[in-house]
């Protein structure tokens, strides 16, 4: 759903390791547990990866686009490196990774670089609950706004954050004739709870 720059982000430690973060991990009723990834985690969340961005980008950007993103930010290397420095998030059911969200501390924001749900499980809530989790950190670690972007035409994505509290920014230009991305933001007020009523 996200253009993705967490490489921009490399040197950046957030503080956390997934274990500090691990009182997230509480099963909803339907099973679905949100935490911290761990290292057990890395073939799941590369999975996920894989099986999103090609549903979600190929009628988008089409295959190249897909491609390189794959080969950018869905290796063992990129993946690995994040949840080590504690800035992934999983949702599990049975065992499995259906869920991932990515983020980073970029100046004062929180940069929310991922949120991918297989897309057997859209529409079951797994997406809010990884984004109240997202906002539980942002809050947790000091934050006052999260930004994030997506490609210009991924509707399902536009929808999804706006329901969550997000506003458009700004448009970057893709270039080479891919689409643009969408930069929205969402302020952070510590006495308000999150949206309710939207899934993904």
């Amino acid at each position: 759903m996200i253009a993705n720059r967490e490489d921009e982000l490399e040197g950046t430690d957030m503080g956390a390791t997934p274990e500090q973060h691990g009182r997230e991990a509480q099963a909803d009723s339907d099973g679905v547990v949100v935490r911290g990834a761990v290292g057990d985690d890395l073939a799941g969340v590369v999975s996920v990866g894989h099986r999103t961005w090609r549903a979600t980008y190929e009628p988008i950007a089409g295959p190249e686009y897909v491609a390189m993103g794959l080969a950018k930010w869905w290796t063992s290397d990129v993946v690995s490196r994040s949840i080590r420095k504690g800035h992934t998030l999983v949702a599990e059911k049975d065992g499995e990774v259906i869920g991932v969200a990515t983020f980073g501390a970029q100046d004062d924001d929180l940069v929310l670089w991922k949120l991918y749900v297989l897309p057997g499980h859209h529409g079951q809530g797994t997406g809010s609950r990884l984004m109240a989790a997202v906002v539980a950190r942002a809050r947790e670690d000091g934050h006052r706004r999260i930004t994030l972007s997506h490609l210009e035409g991924n509707e399902q994505a536009a929808r999804f954050y706006a329901r969550h509290g997000f506003v458009v920014t700004h448009r970057e230009e893709g270039g080479s004739g891919l689409p643009a991305s969408v930069w929205m933001a969402r302020d952070l007020d510590p006495g308000h709870s999150d949206p309710d009523g939207a899934s993904a």
